[in-house]
C-alpha cells in the first residue's frame, strides 16, 4: 500500500527530522525545573509556556541557534495546565527551521487540564439521599479550588480510570418514555425510573434521540402514582421541543426512546459511581475493587481546552509540530450551563424550530432551521498550516481530542491514539458557522477558509462518544482534499467516519476527499440511522475505497433496528464513488442523493487482501496492544 500514498507522511517525517541536527535551538523543560533557568538539559525550565516563549524571541531576535529549528524537549511526568498553551503566527517555523514540541527520548510527559482531589475520608455523618446499599461503603473529599474559586467539573478519574456519573440505571435495561408534549413542553416517565428522587435538585436527562442523545436539566418533577411529570431549563427545553429532528420517539417501531437520569446522590448505588453537591461543595464517591483512597490519584479536569494553536488567514501559525505527547483531562461545561441538544456529530443547536411554512431558496421542502454551535476540544488549530501530530496520545478528554477548526491546510495527523473521549475523536472543517443556517452550503468567497490537503493516517481511535453517544470516530465538515486512511477505528456509539455537512446537492467547498484502507468495526454501539463510513452533500471527485467496515453493534433501545448500514451515502450525496469495500453483507444506503454517485463491488465478495490490508500499517499496530490490555479494542 506504500505506493499509493502521496507525500505527505513524508513532509511530516521531514518536518520532524529537521528539528533535530544539533545546531537546532534545544530547551528543555521538566516537571521539577524552573522557569528562572535557562533550559538547557542541565537546568530545565519548569513550564512550556517558558519554553514556547523563549523560542518565539529566539526567532524575534534572529538568534543563530534558531536556524535548524527550535526544539522544545520535554522529559517525563505530568505538566499541570491553567490556562490554554497557546502558539501564536510568532511561534511559526519554516520546512528548513521547524517548531518542534516533543518528548525527550525515552519520556512520556502529559498535558494535562486536571486538578487532584485529595483529602478523602469517610464521611462522619449520614448523607441524605444516599441509597442504603452505598452507606458506609462511600468515601467523601471537598471540591478542589483554582485560583481562588470551586471548580465546575462533570468528570472524574481515580487510577487513570474514569468514574461514572451517579444514574439511575446500571446496565444497558434504560426505561421510556411514556409521553412527549412539545406544546407544553413537558414529558411523563414511569415514576420508577426516579429510584427515590424528590426534586429537580442537579438531576439531568439523557434522552436517546434516533442518532443524538440530548442532556436536558430538570426544572420540576410532579409525580402522580405510576407517572412523572418533568420539565426542563431553558435554552435546551424551547430548542428539545421546537426542533423536529432528531426527537424523542413515541410508540415508534422499537417502542419510546429510552432515556436515564443521572447526577443525583439518589442514584450512587454502585462501586465506580460518583456525585458532586454543588451546595456542599463534596465529592461522594464508592471506591471499586482494589482502590484505595488514601493513595488513589483521583483527578477532576479544570480546562475544556490545553493547547490553541491560533492564527489567521493573514497572519497564520506555520510549521509547528508535536511528537510523543499525551493530551489529557480536559472538562466538558455545556450541558452543565445550558443544556446539550445535538442535531448530529456532536455539534449542538443555538437555535431550531420546525417552520409552519416549509421551503427555502436552496430547498424547497426543508420544514426546519437550525443554528449550531462546536463542541470545545482538547487541542484546536485555525489559521493553521504546515502543522503535524506524530505519536501523539489524546485521553481522559470529556468532550472532542483534536480540532482543525478553520483556515488550515497541509497537516497531518500520522500515529496517534485516540481512547476515552467523551466526544469526536477528530473533528475538522466548518460543519456551520454559528450565524449561519446549518442547512445553507458552505463555500465562502475566500477559500483560504477552507480546510484541505489534510491527512488522517495510522491512527487508533476506540473508546470515542462515551459521553455524547452520538459523536464519531473522525467527523469532517466541508473539507476539500482531505485523505483518511489506514487508521483502526472501535468501539464508538455511533458512526466511524462522518465525511460532509450541509444535507444539500448544491455545489459547496468539498471536493477530492479520499477515505481509505480504514478498519472500522464494533461500532453504533448505543445509536442507529448509522453507518461505519457516513457522507453529506455533493462533494466531486470523492473517493471511498478498500475499506474494511465489521462487526455493527446493537442496543436494545434503538429507534429502529433495521434502520443501520455498513455504507451510507445520506442526502445530498453527489459524485461519490464507493468501491472495493469489504463487509460482511450488502447493506448499505443511498438516501435522497445528488447525481454522479458510483457503486462497485462492495460487499463479502471483496478480495481478502483488501481485508486484511485496511486499518494500521505494520510500523503502527503496537499502537493497539496497550488497548488490547485494557479490552478498549477486540
Amino acid at each position: 500500500m506504500t505506493s499509493r500514498f502521496n507525500g505527505k507522511s513524508l513532509l511530516f517525517a521531514l518536518g520532524l527530522l529537521a528539528a533535530a541536527p544539533v545546531t537546532a535551538a534545544d530547551i528543555w523543560v521538566s516537571p521539577t525545573g524552573s522557569d528562572q533557568n535557562p533550559g538547557t538539559k542541565e537546568k530545565p525550565l519548569a513550564s512550556v509556556a517558558a519554553a514556547v516563549r523563549q523560542g518565539r524571541e529566539l526567532r524575534r531576535l534572529a538568534d543563530q541557534s534558531v536556524q535548524s529549528g527550535v526544539h522544545i524537549l520535554l522529559r517525563g511526568g505530568e505538566y499541570r495546565l491553567y490556562e490554554p498553551l497557546f502558539f501564536r503566527p510568532e511561534d511559526s517555523g519554516t520546512s528548513s527551521s521547524p517548531t518542534v514540541v516533543e518528548a525527550a527520548p525515552g519520556e512520556k510527559p502529559v498535558l494535562s487540564g486536571g486538578v487532584s482531589v485529595k483529602g478523602w475520608r469517610k464521611p462522619t455523618a449520614k448523607l441524605p439521599g444516599l441509597p442504603v446499599a452505598a452507606q458506609g461503603n462511600v468515601w467523601v473529599a471537598d471540591a478542589p479550588r483554582v485560583n481562588g474559586r470551586v471548580l465546575e467539573f462533570r468528570q472524574l478519574w481515580v487510577n487513570d480510570r474514569k468514574a461514572t456519573r451517579a444514574r439511575e440505571v446500571d446496565n444497558n435495561d434504560l426505561p421510556r418514555l411514556l409521553s412527549w408534549d412539545k406544546t407544553k413542553q413537558e414529558g411523563w416517565i414511569p415514576t420508577s425510573s426516579l429510584a427515590g428522587l424528590k426534586s429537580a435538585g442537579q438531576a439531568e436527562m439523557v434522552l436517546h434521540q434516533m442518532w443524538a442523545v440530548a442532556f436536558l436539566r430538570l426544572k420540576t418533577l410532579e409525580v402522580q402514582g405510576a407517572k412523572t411529570k418533568i420539565t426542563f431549563q431553558d435554552p435546551e427545553s424551547q430548542i428539545e421541543f421546537e426542533h423536529p429532528w432528531p426527537s424523542a420517539v413515541i410508540d415508534g417501531k422499537n417502542g419510546s426512546s429510552a432515556f436515564y437520569l443521572t447526577n443525583a446522590i439518589e442514584f450512587l448505588d454502585r462501586p465506580g459511581e460518583w456525585f458532586y453537591d454543588a451546595v456542599r461543595r463534596q465529592i461522594i464517591y464508592w471506591p471499586r475493587s482494589g482502590e484505595t483512597m488514601t493513595t488513589a490519584k483521583a483527578v477532576v479536569p479544570a480546562l475544556e481546552t490545553l493547547v490553541q494553536v491560533s492564527g489567521n488567514l493573514d497572519h497564520p501559525v506555520s510549521n509547528v509540530f508535536f511528537k510523543g505527547l499525551t493530551f489529557a483531562h480536559t472538562a466538558w461545561l455545556r450541558p452543565a450551563q445550558a443544556g446539550h441538544v445535538p442535531l448530529q456529530a456532536g455539534m449542538f443547536m443555538l437555535d431550531a424550530y420546525k417552520l409552519k411554512v416549509p421551503g427555502t431558496p436552496d430547498k424547497k421542502g426543508l420544514e426546519n432551521q437550525a443554528w449550531i454551535g462546536r463542541p470545545a476540544a482538547a487541542v484546536t488549530l485555525s489559521g493553521a498550516h504546515h502543522t503535524g501530530f506524530e505519536r501523539c496520545r489524546f485521553e481522559h478528554l470529556a468532550s472532542a481530542g483534536l480540532d482543525y477548526v478553520s483556515g488550515t491546510h497541509d497537516d497531518a495527523i500520522v500515529g496517534c491514539v485516540f481512547r476515552d473521549i467523551g466526544g469526536n475523536g477528530i473533528q475538522m472543517a466548518t460543519f456551520s458557522d454559528a450565524g449561519t443556517e446549518t442547512h445553507l452550503p458552505y463555500n465562502p468567497s475566500d477559500e483560504r477558509e477552507i480546510c484541505s490537503n489534510e491527512l488522517i493516517e495510522n491512527n487508533l481511535i476506540v473508546g470515542c462518544g462515551n459521553e455524547d453517544w452520538g459523536c464519531v470516530g473522525i467527523g469532517v465538515g466541508y473539507g476539500r482534499g482531505i485523505t483518511i486512511r489506514h487508521n483502526e477505528i472501535a468501539q464508538v456509539p455511533y458512526t466511524g467516519i462522518s465525511l460532509g455537512w450541509g444535507w444539500t446537492k448544491t455545489a459547496n467547498a468539498m471536493r477530492d476527499n479520499k477515505v481509505q484502507y480504514n478498519y472500522i468495526h464494533h461500532y453504533a454501539n448505543y445509536m442507529y440511522d448509522v453507518a461505519g463510513i457516513y457522507t453529506l452533500s455533493a462533494q466531486p471527485n470523492t473517493l471511498i475505497s478498500e475499506n474494511c467496515v465489521d462487526s455493527i453493534g446493537f442496543s436494545p433501545y434503538v429507534h429502529d433496528p433495521n434502520h443501520w448500514f455498513y455504507l451510507y451515502l445520506d442526502e445530498g450525496s453527489s459524485n461519490i464513488t464507493v468501491r472495493d469495500n469489504w463487509c460482511p453483507a450488502e447493506k448499505f444506503l443511498a438516501n435522497a442523493n445528488g447525481p454522479g454517485n458510483v457503486w462497485q463491488n462492495n460487499g463479502p465478495m471483496v478480495a481478502d487482501r483488501i481485508k486484511q490490508a485496511a486499518g494500521l500499517e505494520p510500523a503502527y499496530r503496537e499502537l493497539k496492544k496497550e488497548a488490547m490490555k485494557s479490552q478498549v479494542v477486540k
